[in-house]
């Protein structure tokens, strides 16, 4: 009986090793979504205007994240990732001479939500994504 027991006792402890195994591999391979050129819809509320931009992730890593945002050759700069509540997060900054962008997105059935909050320009917009390659 008390070997029956620490069988069921191993057998319990490697299952739940194998799960959490399991979840830290999904969590990273999810993150590799990111990578890639997605198409910013920068009003999707008009789904008659072609106010479009870009943002091509280049890589990844478990909490941080490189590319450009909204034009080639705007790179992004203190990218982030944050995956806590199951869910991919991100933010950046960019900027041009008009100033400093700040960028927050989630990913959500393969579409990111974001919003980019300009302070020196006044605004926030509201934005919607999709992946092109």
């Amino acid at each position: 009986m008390k070997r029956t027991s620490n069988l069921r006792i191993a057998l319990f402890i490697l299952t739940i090793a194998f799960g959490l195994e399991s979840c830290a591999q999904v969590s990273e391979t999810d993150l590799q979504q990111l990578v890639g050129v997605w198409k910013l819809d920068m009003s999707p509320q008009d789904t008659t205007d072609e106010n479009f931009a870009r943002m091509e992730i280049t890589s990844v890593t478990a909490n941080s994240m490189e590319g450009e945002f909204y034009r080639r050759t705007v790179k992004m700069r203190e990218g982030r990732i944050n995956t806590q509540l199951g869910i991919i997060y991100g933010a950046l900054i960019s900027g041009d001479n008009s100033g400093e962008y700040y960028s927050t997105f989630y990913l959500k059935d393969g579409v990111l939500h974001g919003t980019t909050h300009a302070r020196d320009r006044g605004f926030l917009a509201v934005w919607t994504a999709k992946k092109e390659k």
